[in-house]
This record gives C-alpha cells, structure tokens and sequence, in this order.
C-alpha cells in the first residue's frame, strides 16, 4: 500500500549537505509529519517528501543511520505543522531505502517497528525531534482474544477476496498470519478508510478492544464492497450487451452498405410497407399500422420499444384481414362427410345440414352459433371437424377449459412487457383465414378470478350483432368475426352464464346404445387402434361378441373414449405375440378378451338388488351421462323416525320426506296398518354413499321402494323408473329422459316408467334404446303402483317388536 506525504513545493534544502547537519541528542526521535499516511508497526510503506523539513529529517537519518518517527497531521491542509498540530501516538520506523528521483524528487521506503507516544518535542531544532514513549505490543492470549482473531482473519480474507486486482501474496498473508496484534494492524493498513479513523485504531492499545473494532470496519467493507461489485457486475453486463449489439449493428450496415443493398433499417421499412399493402386492412386498422411504421422508422436501432413496435407490426400485417373466396357448400357432400365420419346421430346431422344449407343460401347472414352439449367422448369435437371438412374451411380449435383471465380472450394492452392478442385472434392467424369454423371446446369449464370474467368476454365474440366490430387490447382496432363459423362444445349447461348460453342454439348428444357403440367400434375404433399399434387388418380380427363383452363387462360411461382404450390395449398384446414371431393372425374372442383384460369390472346387479321388498330402480343424470340408481328401504323397530344415507342433498331428503307422507296418507288404500309407523323406523340408503346425490327425479322410485317395504311386495327387477312426486299423488316431469333412457338400455333394463307430462322427449331417444325398452306413462304414483309391484310374498316374520 503506498502512502504520500502531500507537502508544498518539493524543493532541494540547505541541509541536504553534511557541514550544515544538527546534533540531536540520541535518547530523541527524529519526526517526520505526514498528511494522509498512518503507518502501522510491521508495515512497509513508501513516503514522498516534498518539505524541506521533511526532507532534512530524512536525510540526517540516513547519514546516521537513526530511525524516525512517523506523525499523523490533525490537519492536512497545513503546509507547516507545529508540534500541537500532529498526533501525539505514531510509529517508530526504520528507512529501508531512500530514493532521489530524476525529477529531484524524494522518497523514503519505510518499514513500521513499534507505536510510540511523544512526550515531549525538543525546541530549536531544524525539523521536528522528540522524546518518545515505545508502547509494547500486548502479549496476553485467552479464548476471547482467539475467537476474534479466527473472526477478523476471516473478514480480512473476505475483504481481500473482494477487492478488485486483489494480490494473492496478500491473501497469502493474511491467511498465514499468527499473532493477532498483527494480523490487526495488517487490516487495517490495506483498509479503505480515513485517515483519522486508522490513527484512532493506532492509539488503541488495548488488543481486544482493537480487534472489535477492525472487525466493525471490516463488516461495513465487506458489505460495501459486496454492493459494488453486483452493482459494476449489472452495469457492465448491460453495456457490454448494448455495446455488442452497436458494434454488430454498424457492422451489418456497413456490409450492407458494401454489398449494395442500401441502408437495412430504410429496407425494413420498405418491407413493411409493402406488407401493409398486400394485408388489404380496413382503413382504420391501415392508418394505424401506417402511423406505427413512421414511428418505428424514426426509432434508433437499439431502442427497447423498436421490438415491440416491430412485433405490434408483424401481427398486423400477417392478420387475414381479407375475406378468401369461398367455395360452394354441397349439400350432398356434407351428408357423406358426416356419415362417413360418425355412426348414429342422425337428428344432431339432420341440423347440421340445416345450419349448412342456410349458409349456402345466405352466405352473408347471421348464422346461429351452435353449442354441441353431451358427456364426455360422444363425438362433439369431432363434429366441429366434420363442419369444417363439409364447409371446405379451416378448422382451429380453442380450448377453454380452465381460462380465469378476461385477458385471454381480449388479449393484453401493448404496454405491458411480453402482451400478446387473446386466444380468439391467434387462432384466427393459425387457421390464416377470416372465415374458419372455431371450435370453442369446453365453454363450460371457463372461470372466473382477480383478473376479469372471460365468460363476460365472451358476449361480444358470440354475438352475430357485435362481433363484427370486435377489438383486441392488444391490436387496438376493430376485427371482424362475422364470417366465423362458430361451434362451442359443453358437458353440461349449469355453468354456462344465461347471457352467453342465449347467444348459442344448444344441441344435445345422448350416450350410445350398446349397439351403437359396437357399430363405432367397428368402423372406428378398431382401424384407429390397428394404426396406432402397426397391425394390419389381416393380422388381427375382433369378434363383435368380444367387443360387446368390452363394452359390458370393462367400461361404463356414455362415450367410447375407454372403449377404445381397452381395445388398444387387447391390440398390444397381439402387438407382442406378431413382434416375437409366435403367430401371423390373431382372432380376439371373448374368451380371449378375458384372459388378456382379466376378469369383467363391471356386472348387472339388477336382478340381485330388486330380489327383497323395499329396492327399487331409479334413473339419474349425471355430467358424463346417464346412470342407474338404487333405493333401498329398510324397517326396524323404533319410534317412528325417518333416517337416509348416502350423501343425499337438501331437495332429496325433501323427496324421501314427501314420499313417506304420501306413503302414510293412503296406508288403507295400499293395505298398511297405520301402527307400523308408530312403532317402527325407516332407514332409506342410496348406495355409493361416497358420490353426492341430488334432485327430486328419484320421487317415484322413494315412494315405490317404501310402498314395495310396507305391503312386503318385490318391485319387478327389469324396470326402473324416474318422476317427481307432489303430496296430491301426481307424477311431475324431469329433466335428462334421453341420458337416462339410454343408460336404462345399457343396463339391460326391459321396462322403464316416466312421467306421462315427459311424452314431449320421447322423439330425443335414439332409436336403439327404443326399441329395446317397454315405455310407461304415470299420470300418479297408482299407476308406478300397479305397474311395478309383484304380487305379495310369501308372508315373512314381522319386524317390529
């Protein structure tokens, strides 16, 4: 570490020669004042003399070979400082080395011995000379004085390590260092403080107490230190980054420039221009892309938002903001797609040909939206593709499940860093035309969160009188929607808003049949299945008797998503056996379906569950399609309570209640002693206890169950049945016949009962189950009464006590 004595003019002194030197006597120290330099003991430190005294002093300790005395400055501003005007605590130190420069200039290398304390200055003297005090170094050592030393070395280390163009000699050092007072005095020396604040550590004489603090004025260096560096770190990685980029940017234009090709940021602009041109915008969406190309042209190169106007411009420009010629739709064509694409559906295809030919007579109104509604893998995508092959347009799909972001359909501001359009315009340039059919899938699975309703953003996609005018937040000007053929999908409606569910013409897709499903599977699922897997047609072959063992036996659901994936997987395993050569042809049976997929999953328990009085069949609806459902009475002795379980809703229990008063008000009618219900209790339990259960549709089947209970009559084990109850005995329609009738079909049911005021729906069944199923019509419950109960039981021990 160098150290400067700033004096006044450096000058050549009388002094300088031997005749003119001083006696000084040799119990006395010759001083030397130094302005910004405290010099430690051990410490080696060069001086520059540039006084006279300073001088003089130097050069009699030379000659006679005497050590000098090292002096802070109170003020450094003082060119000649008295004796009241230095510290009183310095170094004693020897001259290593004196050094006249070829400038006539002086410097002294300096080498620390020992603190001193001056006692008192000699007068008359050339230069300053006192009488001094050596201040021994402590020598004690104690845990404490050991635990700082440990803790200082490391600071020091750190503090090093840290210092830009640190030596690794000084590192060295420290880390070698073995006495505390001067490990102190070695860290303090290198250390960036003031001057005044190391003389103070000088004067410190106390081990301990000069070790704390060193240590304090390390840990705010280090902390310093450690700042600066991150702060040097960022700023040169952010020039370097600019400055590379300047550089390669003014070396591509100069080889430009050298090719011919002209000035590169004037060529982009005449790019863009063009582009402009060939994108036949709207005249207000034209003026603004124009307005952002002079912007951008008056940019600099490395400017941050040339980006984002770049990017605003090129989604502009590559918008089909045209309308592409359409082609004819053909009526005809339209029917073999659909038929050859999906099996059945023929009143969901009969208003899909509806909806195409208005089009074709129309091609400028406002069509319906159209809103395809149905459990899970019944075909509503797949309809939406069918559309667009018919129509000769583009197909995209927009998935909607799970968007919580008004944003995501409007898109974000360009404000913002990384905005972007919303979904509906960006599915617009995938499909790269105006007039695509968009498939808006799961319309019903959009939420709601801090950031908006997307539902509400919605309302202006969806509506033909708007989304002719509809605004992106991220292009700013109005785009045209009106010739986008629309289709939105849904598993139910609960969850779609009123406002927006107005917007769209609802379709309904039933479950399929069993035979439906084994008609798919073979037209279908089998050739996807052989694809996906590499066979071929010739090698493996799939008895219908085994396809409808899957379909009973292995999956349980309105769609064929898990049917296919059974099949697929029977079709691995003939993968195996064709791949290691064993067998050229498989023929897959029922018996070998069960030996590949194990035992059936699934079996009627039907006949079983209605055996005992007191068990009805009830029909429910559920998202994913139709379901049965079973209700199961039970009477023991007790005070007349009503208990049910099975995780039933508020409106069941309120059925279950209003069954037992009907069931109570026409005991004499259906033969019960009106005492049974004095002296018993009815337990009514809807098994699958873990599913929630809700509604009033399973009146009928409440009331049958405690009727068939009480009179000790079965309930006919092929019906089941659906229907609301008031207490007059009336049978009141509900919702969901076409999904339960067809689940009643899957379940091997013969006979199903349904409110009479439900006739209306009987033309939603498919065909399939109704052929299969014995209809009848309750007007009241005497009617499920008279239709469903067998004759009494052999007569059984009484229950109640």
């Amino acid at each position: 570490m160098s150290s400067v004595d700033e004096a006044g003019t450096s000058s050549r002194p009388a002094a300088s020669s031997p005749d003119q030197s001083v006696s000084i006597p040799e119990d006395a120290l010759i001083i030397v004042a130094v302005r910004n330099t405290v010099l430690f003991p051990g410490m080696v430190a060069p001086i520059t003399l540039g006084r006279s005294k300073a001088i003089a002093a130097a050069q009699q300790a030379v000659r006679e070979q005497r050590q000098i005395g090292i002096l802070l400055q109170r003020d450094a501003e003082l060119s000649e400082p008295g004796p009241d005007d230095l510290y009183r605590v310095g170094t004693v130190a020897n001259i290593v080395r004196y050094i006249t420069g070829p400038d006539d200039s002086h410097h002294v290398i300096c080498q620390g011995v020992q603190r001193i304390r001056v006692l008192d200055f000699l007068p008359g003297t050339p230069f300053p000379a006192a009488r001094v005090l050596n201040i021994p170094e402590p020598t004690t050592s104690s845990p404490e004085i050991e635990a700082r030393f440990l803790n200082l070395q490391r600071q020091a280390i750190e503090a090093a390590e840290l210092l830009p163009q640190a030596p690794q000699e000084l590192i060295a050092v420290l880390q070698g260092a073995t006495s505390p007072s001067v490990l102190t005095d070695l860290a303090t020396s290198y250390m960036d403080i003031k001057p005044q604040e190391k003389q103070e550590i000088l004067e410190t004489v106390d081990l301990a107490l000069r070790m704390d603090k060193v240590s304090r004025h390390l840990a705010e260096r280090i902390e310093v230190l450690r700042l600066s560096n991150e702060i040097g770190q960022q700023t040169k990685a952010a020039f370097d980054g600019r400055q590379r980029e300047a550089i390669l940017r003014e070396q591509m234009a100069t080889i430009q420039r050298q090719l011919g090709e002209g000035d590169g940021k004037a060529q982009e602009v005449e790019e863009l221009n063009e582009a402009i041109a060939k994108a036949k915008m709207p005249a207000e969406a034209e003026s603004q892309a124009r307005r952002e190309v002079r912007r951008y042209e008056r940019m600099p190169e490395g400017a941050a938002e040339a980006g984002m106007v770049r990017s605003y411009l090129d989604w502009l420009t590559e918008l089909p903001w045209s309308l592409p010629e359409e082609k004819p739709i053909d009526i005809g064509e339209a029917r073999r797609i659909l038929d050859e694409d999906h099996y059945g559906l023929e009143k969901i295809k009969s208003r899909i040909i509806e909806y195409l030919a208005v089009r074709k007579l129309a091609p400028e109104g406002k069509a319906p939206i159209l809103c395809f509604v149905g459990p899970p893998g019944v075909g509503k995508t797949s309809l939406g593709q069918s559309i667009a092959r018919a129509m000769g347009r583009p197909f995209v799909r927009v998935s909607l499940g799970g968007v919580h972001d008004e944003a995501e359909i409007r898109g974000h501001r360009r404000t913002y860093i990384g905005a972007l359009p919303g979904n509906i315009i960006q599915a617009i340039k995938k499909a790269g035309a105006r007039n695509c059919v968009m498939m808006l899938d799961e319309i019903d699975k959009l939420g709601r969160g801090i950031q908006g309703d997307p539902s509400a953003a919605m309302l202006e996609v969806l509506d033909p009188e708007q989304n002719a005018t509809f605004r992106d937040n991220y292009l700013g000007v109005p785009f045209d929607l009106s010739r986008v053929v629309f289709v939105a999908t849904a598993n139910m409606l609960d969850s779609v808003p009123g406002p927006l569910l107005d917007r769209m013409e609802v379709i309904s897709l039933a479950g399929y049949t069993e035979d439906e499903k084994v008609e798919i599977a073979q037209r279908y699922l089998v050739r996807r299945q052989l694809e996906a897997n590499g066979l071929k047609a010739e090698q493996v072959e799939i008895d219908p008797d085994a396809l409808r063992l899957m379909i009973k036996g292995y999956t349980r659901e309105a769609g064929v998503r898990n049917l296919e994936r059974e099949i697929g997987k029977a079709f691995r395993h003939v993968a195996v056996q064709i791949a290691d050569g064993s067998t050229d042809r498989v023929v897959l049976t029922a018996q070998e379906i069960t030996t590949i997929l194990g035992q059936p999953r699934f079996e009627s328990e039907i006949a079983m569950r209605t055996s005992i009085p007191g068990v009805a069949t009830g029909l429910a609806w559920t998202p994913v399609g139709g379901d049965i459902l079973f209700i199961e009475a039970s009477r023991t002795p007790g005070r007349g309570s009503l208990i049910l379980t099975g995780q039933l809703g508020e409106v069941m229990r309120e059925s279950v209640q209003a069954a037992l008063t009907l069931v109570k008000s026409r005991a004499a009618q259906l033969g019960i002693d009106p005492t049974i219900f004095e002296k018993s209790d009815i337990h009514v339990h809807v098994p699958a206890g873990a599913t929630p259960k809700d509604g009033p549709s399973a009146g009928v089947a409440m009331f049958t169950a405690l009727t068939s209970l009480l009179t000790d009559r079965t309930v006919r084990s092929d019906t089941a049945m659906t229907g609301e109850i008031s207490l007059r005995g009336l049978v009141l329609p509900v919702g969901g016949i076409k999904e339960k009738v067809v689940a009643a079909a899957a379940a091997g049911l013969t006979r199903v009962m349904l409110p009479a005021r439900n006739r209306r729906d009987f033309e939603e069944i498919p065909r399939g189950a109704r052929n299969k199923l014995e209809f009848v019509w309750l007007e009241r419950v005497d009617d499920a009464i008279a239709a469903v109960l067998e004759r009494a039981a052999t007569p059984r021990p009484r229950q109640e006590s």
